[in-house]
């Protein structure tokens, strides 16, 4: 989140008791906020930042700044005068035409900054490079990234903004990662960023969200997101890696409390509850907030394991949010944002509450790291591999036919198998060698009741075992092994992953 020195309103929050806890109101774009220096000692926030990056890259971790040039913190009219207002207000900020005393609003911050012009852009440019050059980052999380291509009302993707990043030859090798939206008209712009940028997919997060609290939605819809959303990416040359799938994200519910409220509970922000996104698509299980009903308690785990591994199998770049790895919940507040205190700190008590959930979340991570099929460089195809009818992926019904138009689209299908072929990898490795891995059939079951797949037609030739049952508490490693039409029992509101082993002997195929 924003490390740029920033300011918390006097009467908005100061007044009430509350602070700005996640830095979302930048007043300088070239200093580290002095509240982080952990001596405690002003001006040494930079040294110590620098310091932070180097040891972080020491431990092979690339560290992204979450940069907010769409708005600052001088707020509306009414705010304060603190820095480029009084340098040069209607040269920094989109004024009203007609009514210059008033500005332009499309972050629902009080302002948005000017990028139409030079002097604008340069400063953006310059703080850009100087965390790169002289801090060494590795790239920046654009918030609000539609407002910086709205040149004269609409969003525009041949803004001088894009021109100038791809044009530097010091921002145009790092990672560039846009939110894309606003809270203007037309602000909501996923899959419609330039070539060298990733994106924030809030249709990932969106899709993946109904998909397990069972609404009636496409499958179509879940397949594309599934595997990091061609649809959205591959027509202007990006590749899976554009797609930054996440489930939660600090504006908004944490992954437990997702599987626990229907409704935000923010009261304590002092807005009477007005504040904050109110269509969350979360499903609370049965009971509203904490329970001590272990049936609906049994159900929020396994639903929170089922985000999980549909998050880290889905191709493109997963994006776990702080805590969710072992049961982080903020009490239902969907907006956290002026919550300095127990709401969003992080108790790391919960890694023994939660030792189950964290371990499991470790065994996934470090499954996905070492199987290349679920994070390809490049998109599937769907072709056959080499002659034989496997193809790279393949879409099943429970009962081992190919998915039907009628239940791609129709909205009532709870359940899909999903064949990933990891002979089927079709870009080579940093040297010019050919990846290999093994291959899986992934069974998704979201109905409300027990389904009973079965084994493709065109996989019988193998034997199959059970590696992860989000049933489970954790990672299951190897379980039950299944062949030909031996059916495979899904539980209610689960996944099934089965790895393939090695073929049939003659005896196994005639049983």
């Amino acid at each position: 989140m924003p490390i740029h020195h920033f300011l918390s309103h006097p009467g908005h929050l100061v007044g009430k008791e509350l602070r700005n806890y996640w830095g979302y109101d930048s007043i300088c774009y070239l200093a580290p906020y002095s509240g982080y220096s952990a001596s405690g000692s002003l001006g040494q926030q930079l040294k110590e930042f620098k310091h932070m990056v180097k040891r972080l890259h020491q431990a092979g971790i690339e560290v992204i700044l979450d940069v907010v040039y769409n708005h600052t913190g001088e707020g509306n009219h009414m705010g304060p005068t603190l820095s480029l207002r009084g340098i040069d207000n209607a040269s920094y900020y989109r004024l009203v035409d007609g009514d210059l005393r008033y500005y332009m609003d499309f972050t629902g911050c009080g302002n948005s900054l000017n990028v139409r012009d030079p002097q604008v852009l340069k400063l953006i440019m310059d703080s850009l490079r100087y965390w790169v050059l002289e801090c060494h980052v590795d790239g920046f999380r654009f918030d609000l990234a539609s407002a910086l291509a709205r040149e004269l009302y609409a969003v525009d993707k041949l803004a001088a903004f894009f021109d100038i990043i791809h044009q530097d030859p010091v921002l145009a090798d790092v990672k560039l990662i846009a939110e894309p939206w606003d809270v203007g008209e037309g602000g909501y712009q996923v899959g419609e960023f330039p070539l060298l940028w990733s994106e924030w997919n809030g249709k990932y997060r969106d899709t993946v969200r109904d998909f397990w609290r069972g609404e009636d939605s496409r499958l179509a819809e879940f397949a594309y997101r599934f595997t990091g959303s061609s649809d959205l990416y591959e027509c202007n040359g990006r590749s899976p890696s554009a797609s930054i799938n996440f489930i939660t994200a600090h504006d908004g519910f944490t992954l437990n409390d997702l599987v626990s409220y229907n409704e935000k509970q923010n009261e304590a922000n002092g807005e009477d509850n007005r504040d904050g996104e109110s269509y969350n698509r979360s499903w609370n299980c049965g009971v509203e907030g904490e329970t001590q009903d272990l049936a609906i308690e049994k159900l929020r785990k396994k639903q929170r394991r089922n985000f999980l591994v549909t998050l880290l199998l889905s191709q493109g770049v997963p994006m776990i949010l702080m805590g969710d790895e072992m049961g982080r919940t903020q009490g239902g507040n969907n907006n956290p944002y002026c919550q300095d205190n127990e709401t969003s700190w992080l108790d790391w008590d919960l890694q023994e509450e939660n030792e189950n959930l964290l371990d499991f979340t470790r065994q996934l991570i470090d499954f996905r790291r070492r199987h290349p099929v679920f994070k390809r460089r490049k998109w599937f195809q769907g072709r056959a591999i080499r002659g034989t009818e496997v193809t790279d992926i393949s879409w099943f019904n429970p009962d081992g036919g190919k998915m039907t138009e009628e239940q791609w689209n129709g909205g009532f299908a709870k359940a899909i198998g999903i064949f990933l072929n990891g002979e089927g990898i079709a870009s080579p490795g940093p040297r010019g060698e050919r990846i290999i891995d093994e291959s899986f059939l992934i069974l998704f079951n979201t109905h409300y009741e027990i389904l009973e797949f079965i084994i493709p037609p065109e996989l019988h030739e193998w034997e199959w075992v059970t590696i992860v049952d989000t049933t489970k508490p954790r990672f299951v490693q190897r379980g039950k092994r299944y062949m030909k039409d031996k059916p495979i029992k899904v539980e209610a509101r689960s996944i099934i992953i089965l790895q393939r082993l090695g073929k049939l002997s003659q005896e196994q195929d005639d049983e």
